[in-house]
């Protein structure tokens, strides 16, 4: 069992709560009682500040709850059951607005956490005044590194949401208007390639810590959405040490977190407590070392959602990524001893044919008690390998032969028949779509892949999408009404 080390409180006085987060393996003595007169003195104080920083990604309106309803359920690789609650439903068929608390929780918790972030930047001087003794250069660099990573994957998180954003670089108690999507990714990919210069890479960095190889890879992703070929390729290629998983479930399990395919994760660890899980929806505060995800998706849970024929239809026959990304008629369960009827996948509305495996305890227990320790992998290397294809077949003079090479490395795994060397621009773009479909499954990816490449309004017909809105969320009645630079005359279109 991975030693597992609890995070600090560190309240900052007069600007805001920074609170702790628990994750698994960060190395972190416990301090004394902080005060503003101390901060920045000693290591386990900038260390302290930094881990704060990673709490908001814990949160209800990201990963303990929200953040994956709302994307798979617009994606459409959900469908609901007649028991989803009435603030997700509507995710289902773009019907949300302004007055979505979903919505007001995710662009909460990411600006708090920008916002503890911009305090670790605003402190920099003092950090690199410490005298190395008490503190290495390498690790003021470091520190400084997560810190700046953590600012761009909140932004990162933001801009495909809500497009144009108030840019802080700074704490302010001032709002701020609205900055140009462009600006936002300005910031986003100067903040990645900083830490890509500064983290350490993951074969030295400490489980749970954003490293030198996880900065090129959203560095190359957030380069990609942008159209930007070249240059994402160029930083997916500094993405080097990893492999895929022999075994793709292991992605999604427990005990096999941080292998060779992981470059990211989101962490849980529900033995380090839980009793704030339902009150932690965007500061990041109090003890939330769970996410909901296993319990509401679960089919011998809440069973809130399942998977929808749009999703299971996409598999080919054969594929071992069926069987380990939904559980059917005649999947065994709890470490083999149990198998699942017919009857576990039951609504008020008749039977459904599966429901979802990846991220569920099933595998090792009877049912989800509600909390999961299971991490969220939200950068696989297989993802990095799909984008690597994608940008190889889509740059000017790319080599569609090395495109399609990347593609069927992550399609041997699967055990399906690797595609011929010789398909068109064309038609590696099809097989593109397809396979990030079916290996990226209820992993929150699908929705911005088909806004970015302008399918949507194919893919999505006849759910209530409607091109020019739909793309994306409207910025939240809390923020027009307290915001003075951004009125509520100032929203996306169509809100």
């Amino acid at each position: 069992m991975m030693r597992k080390i609890k995070y600090i409180v560190i309240v900052l006085s007069g600007i805001f709560a920074i609170n702790s987060c628990d994750t698994k393996d960060l190395e972190l003595s416990n301090p004394n009682e902080l005060s503003p007169d101390t901060y920045f003195k000693t290591e386990v104080q900038v260390q302290a500040t930094v881990n704060a920083c990673y709490a908001n990604l814990q949160t209800r309106g990201l990963y303990a709850r929200h953040i994956f309803f709302a994307l798979d359920n617009m994606s459409q690789e959900n469908k609901g059951n007649p028991q989803l609650e009435g603030n997700k439903t509507p995710f289902l068929n773009f019907s949300f607005d302004a007055s979505s608390d979903i919505i007001q929780y995710y662009w909460e918790a990411c600006f708090l956490g920008i916002s503890k972030a911009n305090f670790v930047l605003d402190n920099e001087e003092k950090i690199m005044a410490l005298p190395n003794s008490v503190l290495s250069q390498e690790k003021k660099n470091k520190f400084l590194g997560e810190a700046h990573f953590l600012r761009a994957y909140y932004y990162f998180l933001l801009v495909p949401r809500f497009g144009d954003l108030p840019i802080y670089t700074t704490q302010t108690t001032t709002g701020a208007p609205r900055s140009s999507k462009e600006d936002v990714y300005k910031l986003i990919t100067d903040d990645f390639d900083f830490a890509s210069k500064n983290l350490l890479s993951k074969n030295t960095e400490q489980k749970g810590r954003a490293t030198k190889e996880a900065a090129y890879a959203y560095l190359g992703k957030a380069l990609l959405y942008q159209n930007k070929y070249d240059e994402a390729l160029a930083a997916f290629n500094n993405v080097t040490g990893f492999s895929l998983e022999s075994n793709f479930y292991n992605n999604f399990m427990d005990e096999t977190e941080h292998g060779p395919e992981s470059i990211f994760e989101i962490e849980y660890d529900e033995n380090l407590g839980t009793a704030d899980k339902w009150g932690s929806d965007t500061a990041g505060t109090g003890v939330a070392e769970a996410t909901l995800r296993g319990q509401e998706y679960g089919n011998l849970g809440w069973y809130n959602v399942y998977p929808s024929d749009d999703i299971l239809d996409e598999y080919e026959s054969g594929d071992k990524r069926f069987g380990d990304t939904f559980y059917v008629p005649g999947s065994v369960y709890n470490n083999g001893t149990l198998t699942m009827t017919a009857a576990n996948f039951s609504s008020t509305e008749g039977l459904r044919r599966a429901g979802w495996k990846k991220y569920q305890n099933y595998y090792k227990r009877t049912d989800e008690n509600q909390d999961s320790s299971i991490n969220f992998k939200v950068m696989r290397y297989s993802d990095v390998l799909l984008m690597k294809a994608e940008c190889e077949s889509l740059r000017q003079g790319g080599v569609q032969s090395t495109a399609i090479g990347y593609i069927n490395e992550v399609r041997l795994r699967a055990n399906v028949p690797l595609l011929a060397t010789n398909l068109t621009k064309a038609e590696v773009f099809t097989a593109l779509i397809h396979e990030r479909k079916v290996e990226l499954a209820g992993e929150q990816v699908r929705f911005d892949d088909i806004i970015r490449w302008g399918i949507a309004s194919t893919e999505l017909v006849g759910t209530g999408f409607t091109a020019g809105k739909s793309e994306l969320w409207p910025i939240p009645n809390r923020e027009t009404s307290s915001n003075p630079n951004i009125k509520p005359s100032d929203n996306n279109p169509g809100y």
